[in-house]
């Protein structure tokens, strides 16, 4: 076995890490994971630490699961990867008929990817060729809010809303309609009664409807995260909003795309999250636990209508073209398949709604730390916004790293989370068992409170 020293030397030589400041990176010891437990990673020195983030929002049921395992390895064992382009494999088959039958009424066409930006960028090429074929050429247009992240490639990248991750790459970005409301997210705090959550509803509304009219019979398609925005910040959205804003898209005849990559797969409390809200999108995406955290699997779901308008004669044209070599892998068809199957042995959904209620009350106890200026709450999806002063609310600055030092402070105490800058996300895998839940959450307020009661720790 390759010794730890020579690990993290290879590791800093050659490897570049996402979303991570390398110049920091290499001043630093590594965590380097070499196997998992359940709800546990354990690193090459025998550390353990709660997957306090879910590996990134993918891990489902937890790591190294018996019947996963056994899925994946029954399916190697006839065959790793075979075409889907002009050809076709049982589990893709099999995955995609459980997916139509899962999603909303109507979703039933499934176009599959490797991961959330490429799920996103086929549904946004899918409503752009659906209006070419649909005699409405000029229709070329996406509105998407504030905040908002749909992933990291061109297309994702041009409907997205966090200007530290897209403004560097503004020159190569299709143009389309951002619309901006900063309020019109809010938490659940006590402070936010029903009157204030359904004035900034019907404002953001009002904006979107502002924005669809001045450019009417030129938008292709609405795109949002429903219910949460992840990367983002953790924001909710007032109740109510998805459903009006899918019966304005519906009144004003353009597309309501859902990114549900981080959503879905039961992260809201139901198996997605527009189903809170009664809305049939016109098309969704999935990813990220739909593989329960094995394989990179994707899909995008549509409609008859939009489907048929693909079809047609060979020398039409009317094919969409777009795919990738591992488009319905064969092995993370397998695994999605049973990571759905244990959803249903297990009443997994049912189960989630007593762990939802405990994390939800614990989470109560984090507005005792003064640093601590919001918690945002979403089914099994948190996040703890820190702030230098709570009254009035004033941000640390980037350059005091709040997010990452407590983040750091947790793994000395056994727990992996990951910051939003200054928001501490909380979204373990849904399996997690109460007490496992509960010194989560222990180490993540005494990580907050250690932290930001000493600036010098």
């Amino acid at each position: 076995m390759i010794d730890k020293e020579t690990l993290v030397d290879w590791d800093k030589r050659y490897l570049w890490h996402p979303f991570t400041q390398m110049q920091d990176w290499l001043a630093e010891e590594p965590v380097i994971i070499e196997r998992g437990d359940g709800c546990y990673l354990i690193d090459i020195a025998g550390n353990r630490y709660i997957d306090g983030i879910a590996s990134m929002w993918t891990n489902v049921h937890g790591h190294n699961h018996p019947e996963l395992n056994t899925a994946l390895k029954t399916q190697i064992d006839k065959i790793a990867h075979t075409t889907l382009l002009g050809y076709s494999n049982i589990p893709a088959i099999q995955l995609a008929q459980k997916l139509v039958e899962l999603t909303p009424p109507g979703l039933n066409k499934v176009f599959y990817s490797d991961n959330g930006s490429t799920a996103v960028e086929v549904a946004l090429k899918i409503a752009y060729q659906y209006w070419q074929h649909k005699k409405e050429p000029s229709r070329k247009l996406f509105l998407h809010f504030d905040n908002a992240y749909h992933g990291d490639t061109i297309g994702a990248m041009s409907v997205g809303g966090i200007d530290s991750f897209h403004t560097t790459f503004d020159s190569l970005l299709f143009k389309g309609i951002r619309v901006s409301a900063p309020e019109a997210y809010h938490s659940h705090h006590a402070v936010d009664t029903s009157h204030n959550k359904s004035a900034v509803k019907t404002r953001w509304l009002n904006a979107v409807e502002r924005a669809l009219s001045e450019y009417e019979g030129k938008i292709a398609g609405i795109i949002l995260e429903p219910l949460i925005q992840g990367a983002g910040g953790m924001l909710i959205a007032p109740k109510g909003f998805l459903k009006e804003l899918a019966a304005l898209a519906k009144r004003k005849e353009t597309l309501l795309i859902v990114d549900e990559v981080m959503t879905g797969l039961g992260r809201t409390g139901k198996m997605w999250a527009c189903e809170h809200e009664d809305v049939t999108p016109d098309l969704l995406c999935t990813a990220k636990g739909l593989a329960g955290g094995y394989l990179p699997l994707a899909a995008t779901l549509t409609t008859d209508e939009i489907y048929n308008a693909f079809l047609g004669a060979y020398r039409d044209l009317k094919t969409f073209f777009h795919g990738h070599t591992f488009t319905g892998n064969p092995l993370a068809c397998a695994v999605a398949l049973e990571n759905i199957a244990i959803f249903e042995r297990e009443n997994l959904l049912s189960k989630l709604q007593s762990t939802i209620k405990h994390f939800r009350n614990r989470l109560q106890e984090f507005y005792t730390l003064p640093h601590v200026g919001d918690v945002r709450i979403c089914g099994f999806a948190a996040g703890v916004e820190l702030m230098k002063n709570s009254d009035p609310h004033t941000p640390y600055p980037l350059e005091e790293k709040v997010g990452i030092r407590v983040c750091k402070e947790a793994l000395t105490r056994g727990a992996m989370l990951r910051p939003l800058v200054n928001t501490i996300v909380l979204m373990p895998p849904l399996q997690i068992s109460t007490s496992e839940l509960d010194a989560l959450l222990d180490i993540a307020y005494t990580s907050i409170d250690v932290v930001t009661s000493d600036p010098s720790h």
